[in-house]
C-alpha cells in the first residue's frame, strides 16, 4: 500500500510517499481502509529527519470503512463506516492516562496510508452528518478540546471560555463545543482574517492577540483553554476571574514561563494540564457532535501524494481549522 513517510532531510521536505508492507489483523484488531485523514501539530514534531531512517506511517487522525477483522472482534463488521480513536490504551476516563497509553502514529504505523490496523476499541461510527474528510480529521483535536473544556475545565452553560490563538484545530473545535454547550466564547489572534472568521464560526470577542486583552473584556472570563504558552501565559492567568482556571495542552511559543505564585493563591487559581483523553471520552465527545450536528472548520484537503504541502501549510501556521488528506478509493 502506499503511506506517508519522512526521512532526511528535517521539516516537510523530507515527507513522501512510499509503497510499504500491507497490514493485516490480528485477534481483535480491525483494517480500516482509510477515506480521509487528518494532519496535528503533534505530526510536525516527527520530523525530524534521520539519514537513512525513514520513519513509520505518520498521523494520528482518520476515518474510513472496515474492510477485514481479526478473530474476536465483535464490536464491528466489515463494511461499517468508522472514524479512528487516536488514544490507544486508555478506555475508562481518569486524572491522567494508563502506563499503557500510546497516541497512534509514530512511533507505530499511523493513518496517513490507504489502510490501517488498530485494535477493535479504537473504532467507533463515523457521525452520519460528518463528511469523510470532516470525520478523518476530528479525532486528535476533538478529544483533546472536549477533556480540556469538560472533563478537566468543567465548563458549564452561561461561563466564559478564553481561547488564545485561535485558527489550530483544537481551537477551533474547542470554539464549537464551548458555543454549543451555551458558554460565551472569546478567542484572540494576531490575524484579522482569523479574528473575522472566529465571529463568524459563533466567537462572541475576538482580540488582537497583541492587545491589552483585560481592557476589551467585560469581566474576567471562568475558564481559559491555552495551547500559545509563553507568549500568551501571563495575560492568560491575568484574564481568569477568582476561583478560575487555565488548562493548558500546549506550549507552541515556547514551555518556559513565569509565575507569580502569589497570585495563584491570592485568586485561588486552578491551573491543570491535559492532553488527549480516554475510550470514555471519545465515544462522549461524538454524541456530542451528533447531538449538536457539529462540524469542524477545515482549512484546506490535500490529496494523498500532495501530504509535503500539507505539512507545509501546518508548519506556515497559516490555517484556520484542520488541514485534512483525501485517500483516494
Amino acid at each position: 500500500m502506499r503511506g506517508v513517510v519522512h526521512e532526511h532531510p528535517a521539516g516537510p521536505a523530507g515527507v513522501r510517499l512510499a509503497m510499504v508492507a500491507d497490514p493485516e489483523p490480528g485477534p481483535h484488531m480491525v483494517r480500516v481502509r482509510l477515506r480521509a485523514a487528518g494532519l496535528n501539530h503533534r505530526d510536525l514534531l516527527q520530523l525530524t529527519g534521520q539519514p537513512g531512517r525513514p520513519t513509520p506511517v505518520l498521523g494520528s487522525d482518520g476515518a474510513g470503512v472496515v474492510d477485514a477483522v481479526g478473530e474476536g472482534v465483535r464490536r464491528v463488521a466489515v463494511g461499517d463506516a468508522v472514524v479512528i480513536n487516536p488514544s490507544l490504551g486508555w478506555e475508562t476516563t481518569s486524572a491522567s492516562p494508563p502506563p499503557s497509553f500510546q497516541i497512534l502514529g509514530v512511533p507505530r504505523p499511523g493513518t496517513l496510508a490507504e489502510w490501517i490496523v488498530v485494535p477493535e476499541a479504537n473504532v467507533e461510527p463515523k457521525p452520519p452528518h460528518l463528511s469523510w474528510e470532516e470525520a478523518g480529521v476530528l479525532g486528535l483535536a476533538g478529544l483533546t478540546a472536549w477533556r480540556a473544556l469538560f472533563t478537566k475545565g468543567e465548563l458549564q452553560a452561561g461561563q466564559t471560555v478564553l481561547i488564545p490563538g485561535i485558527g489550530g484545530g483544537v481551537a477551533t473545535i474547542a470554539l464549537l463545543f464551548a458555543k454549543a454547550a451555551g458558554a460565551k466564547v472569546a478567542v484572540t489572534s494576531r490575524d484579522p482574517e482569523k479574528r473575522a472568521r472566529a465571529l463568524a464560526l459563533g466567537a462572541d470577542v475576538a482580540l488582537d492577540t497583541d492587545s491589552d486583552w483585560l481592557a476589551q473584556i467585560e469581566e474576567p472570563v471562568d475558564l481559559v483553554v491555552e495551547s500559545i504558552g509563553e507568549a500568551t501565559w501571563e495575560r492568560s492567568l491575568l484574564v481568569i476571574r477568582a476561583g478560575g482556571r487555565l488548562i493548558t495542552f500546549g506550549a507552541h511559543t515556547g514551555s518556559r514561563v513565569l509565575i507569580d505564585l502569589r497570585d495563584i493563591y491570592r485568586r485561588q487559581l486552578t491551573v491543570m494540564g491535559t492532553t488527549m483523553g480516554s475510550a470514555e471520552e471519545f465515544r462522549a465527545m461524538l454524541a456530542f457532535v451528533n447531538r449538536h450536528q457539529l462540524r469542524p472548520a477545515i482549512d484546506r484537503v490535500f490529496r494523498l501524494e500532495e501530504a509535503a504541502q500539507a505539512f507545509r501549510r501546518l508548519e506556515q501556521a497559516a490555517q484556520f481549522g484542520k488541514v485534512g488528506l483525501l485517500v483516494p478509493a
